[in-house]
């Protein structure tokens, strides 16, 4: 059994009396550079509301969830049968299956510190076990490669995903160790990043591996334990990046691998999503801890093009179905949307580690419309099944998902319990594990709220003393956020609240009661704050009319509604009946109204010609039909498809 009476864990009060066993500050994101941090998973407790609702659904269903399906189809024994030596010709899953059960344990890891939950600690402890038994005496760990009936070792860097595998061992340890101390777990990962380091080092092999995560495992393990050496293999990585160095796959151009241009001269994220934004994170990290300048230029020129051109209104990434990648500027078909759970994921992991290294508000802003639109659309509303493709238009309902079995598909328009490829559940299982610690952020004397969630906030301040604040708030469905401090230093300090870019005519009411306008970016109260004061901002989440950029042409003469942060959507089973999704047309001119946590617009139902004869192309306009004025209700997106099977429409066509 692992030897837990080793780690530096150390028991910490929480409100409510039970004990957190971590160390509070701990983060999944945490350069060396002094100044601006992120919260640690100790110092944020969610307090029900939309994310604490979440978080909770996470780690009674989802985390179990995972577990199991990976136990049901042989992934977690894969482990077993090499430590037994009982490999051969076939292994169930992927190549990369590997990795989920590593961010399973990310997941277990981030989950432990905020709960320290007893029976998730032993389920833990067998799982790293049975992890550890396969790795081999030089610190090579997988199921796939390298064993009697496989290929061998490092002979498949395209498709082979080893090194993608260790990436996420490595982020696994990086939540073990901040939270608990130097586990088992901890010491595998240390033999595998040795090894990486020898076997890819600057006298060894000139690869890289087919799917970046490498890179930003080695970077934040060389932050977590001290080590340099990972870090220079990091950027070692990065920087072997863009030469060709992988063989061609057919149909495939080097750009599906981020393969063709040297990262520092790339201008835009093309390819497959997952790996260009795994990657760019990689590369913040190689940047920040080498003080690059110019490397971090380049990720935030990338960026910039990116969500100017290439990003989906709900912050999705990846438009084209065949690579799971980028498409040109500005192709961003609704229908064919392919917005992968995973790279909204790593959308968010970029923009944080973007806005810890310059502080800009706008990499929060599309952290929060990726988290509600696309992370929190994926799981079901029980926890146990999920989206991988988020598109924005559905044209026929989803059948065709079997509620027992692994699905082959990663689209069609019912979550799914498990995918053949199942990178997205596990994903999501570490992600809201430790979705507190971006709440907010802290520099100096300076807290700053980024993510508009109930919770208690209690940090300790770099010049001494403590700043802790309970934040109440009904957000997203409500835009008064309600912030009460509860200790301060006694001293002069500052609270910041993010305004949206889209909140124009926000109100922010300090401690002498006095509203006053604040515009998008920080709404600020700076002074000697004491227990017992508020501070409210007030956020006009109102329905609003969205018009996407004339250039997009798949949703050109469309109009969208968001309200507040949220995407909302027309769902088939809010229509009249006999009325489908493609016989509406909304009224700009009619302002949409509230409905619930949606919003009603006023359309008109068309009739559509009957001549099925010839093809769809008209010579004339068609004859005009009589029409129904209608009001139609919009439900949030992320709640899309769980009364049922249905199709739906981000996007609705005008008058």
């Amino acid at each position: 059994m692992t030897d837990r009476s080793t780690t530096t864990a150390t028991a910490v009060a929480r409100p409510g009396g039970t004990a957190l066993l971590a160390d509070p500050a701990a983060r999944p994101v945490q350069p060396p550079t002094r100044g601006r941090r992120g919260l640690g998973v100790g110092e944020v407790r969610l307090d029900g509301g939309f994310w604490g609702d979440l978080q909770e659904t996470n780690a009674r269903a989802t985390i179990d969830h995972c577990e199991q399906w990976m136990e049901r189809l042989g992934w977690i024994a894969s482990f077993d049968a090499v430590a037994h030596g009982t490999t051969g010709g076939h292994r169930p899953g992927w190549q990369f299956s590997d990795s989920e059960v590593y961010k399973l344990l990310e997941a277990m890891a981030w989950e432990l510190a905020r709960s320290d939950e007893a029976a998730l600690a032993a389920r833990y402890d067998r799982l790293v076990e049975r992890v550890a038994a396969a790795q081999d005496d030089d610190g090579y760990l997988n199921t796939c490669f390298g064993h009697a009936g496989q290929p061998g070792r490092w002979t498949d860097l395209e498709r082979g995903h080893e090194l993608y595998c260790v990436g996420h061992l490595l982020q696994a340890a990086v939540a073990r160790v901040r939270t608990a101390g130097e586990d088992l777990l901890v010491q595998v990962a240390r033999r595998a990043a040795d090894l990486v380091c020898r076997e890819f080092g600057p006298d060894g092999r000139a690869g890289i591996c087919g799917h970046p995560e490498i890179e930003v495992g080695l970077a934040e393990l060389g932050r977590a334990l001290g080590e340099p050496r990972y870090t220079e293999q990091a950027r070692v990585f990065v920087e072997r990046r863009g030469h060709g160095t992988l063989a061609p796959i057919p149909l495939l151009s080097p750009a599906y691998f981020q393969d063709d241009v040297p990262v520092r001269e790339a201008d835009v994220w093309r390819g497959h999503a997952v790996r260009a934004l795994y990657l760019a994170a990689g590369a913040v990290d190689v940047a920040v801890d080498t003080g690059d300048d110019e490397l971090l230029g380049a990720v935030v020129r990338q960026w910039e093009r990116t969500v100017e051109r290439r990003t989906y209104l709900t912050g999705g990434m990846g438009s084209r179905h065949q690579d799971e990648g980028f498409g040109d500027d500005w192709e961003l078909p609704a229908d064919r949307a392919y917005c992968e759970t995973c790279a909204g994921i790593a959308s968010a992991m970029v923009s944080w580690r973007l806005y810890l290294a310059t502080g800009d508000v706008r990499y929060a802003d599309l952290m929060e419309r990726t988290y509600l639109n696309v992370v929190a659309t994926s799981p079901r509303a029980d926890g146990r099944a999920f989206f991988y493709a988020n598109p924005l238009q559905q044209r026929v309902a989803g059948q065709d998902v079997a509620a027992d079995a692994e699905n082959p598909r990663a689209e069609g328009g019912v979550r799914a319990p498990w995918f053949d490829v199942s990178c997205c559940p596990t994903n999501v299982a570490r992600t809201l594990a430790s979705w507190q610690a971006y709440v907010a952020s802290v520099d100096g004397d300076e807290l700053s709220l980024l993510q508009h969630a109930a919770c208690d906030v209690d940090v300790a301040l770099d010049a001494g003393g403590r700043l802790a604040v309970r934040v109440t708030t009904e957000y997203p469905a409500d835009g008064v956020v309600r912030v009460e401090v509860l200790d301060a230093p006694g001293r002069e300090v500052a609270l910041r609240l993010r305004v949206p870019s889209w909140a124009h005519g926000a109100t922010l009411t300090g401690p002498d009661g006095v509203a006053r306008l604040v515009a998008p970016g920080w709404a600020e109260v700076r002074g000697a704050l004491g227990a017992g004061d508020v501070v409210v901002l007030d956020l006009p989440v109102a329905p609003r009319l969205t018009w996407p950029d004339p250039r997009i042409d798949a949703v050109r003469g469309c109009v969208a509604v968001e309200r507040g942060p949220v995407v909302l959507c027309l769902e088939s089973v809010d229509l009249p009946a006999g009325v489908t999704v493609d016989d509406v047309r909304v009224d700009p001119g009619v302002a949409p109204r509230p409905h619930e946590d949606g919003a009603v617009v006023r359309a008109t139902v068309v009739a559509h010609r009957t001549d099925r004869s010839s093809l769809p192309y008209p010579s004339a306009p068609p004859t005009p039909a009589p029409r129904d004025e209608v009001d139609l209700v919009l439900v949030p997106y992320h709640r899309w498809a769980e009364r049922g099977p249905s199709t739906m429409r981000v996007f609705l066509p005008t008058l």
